[in-house]
């Protein structure tokens, strides 16, 4: 496969000096407050964006050293294929989340219910739209038994 290359398109800037101890989803970190610095060029792309209460925030996880195909995730005792968790050590460390915007002023997004390291590199955002992005499951795989510890588990070094 031929390399692929992106520029960021902006900086998080959160509570969250370290990785041990951060939520390990936004759904868990309800109220944590934090803002996403665009590179002023970018800002006229945020037109109409306050029309929408959560965003998907697509992330470069800068601070991972390589990865692994198998992994035992925060909320299990057992290991899994890389592909069947969130685990951020993966062979693209590109990360996910959904946010909650709060406001927009000039190039710097408000938002709630972070889940990233400060400095974080952002390479794209897209707005959140539940009737085309939630979708019935019927089934979550390791995650039915273990979904309930994302309020109490936090991450911690294995991450790196």
């Amino acid at each position: 496969m031929n390399p692929i290359s992106y520029t960021p398109i902006g900086t998080v800037r959160s509570p969250f000096v370290a990785l041990a101890g951060m939520p390990i989803q936004t759904f868990a970190a309800q109220g944590i407050a934090a803002t996403i610095e665009l590179d002023p060029v970018f800002a006229p792309g945020l037109r109409d964006i306050e029309g929408f209460s959560h965003l998907l925030v697509i992330s470069h996880l800068h601070q991972m050293q390589g990865y692994a195909l198998e992994v035992t995730p925060f909320m299990d005792t057992q290991p899994h294929g890389i592909f069947a968790t969130r685990s951020p050590r993966r062979p693209n460390p590109i990360g996910l989340s959904i946010v909650r915007l709060l406001r927009v002023e000039g190039a710097t997004l408000h938002i709630e219910e972070i889940d990233l390291v400060d400095g974080t590199p952002v390479l794209d955002i897209k707005p959140y739209v539940p009737q085309l992005d939630d979708r019935a499951t019927e089934q979550t795989g390791w995650f039915a038994a273990n979904v309930h510890k994302v309020h109490t588990v936090r991450a911690d070094d294995r991450i790196r």
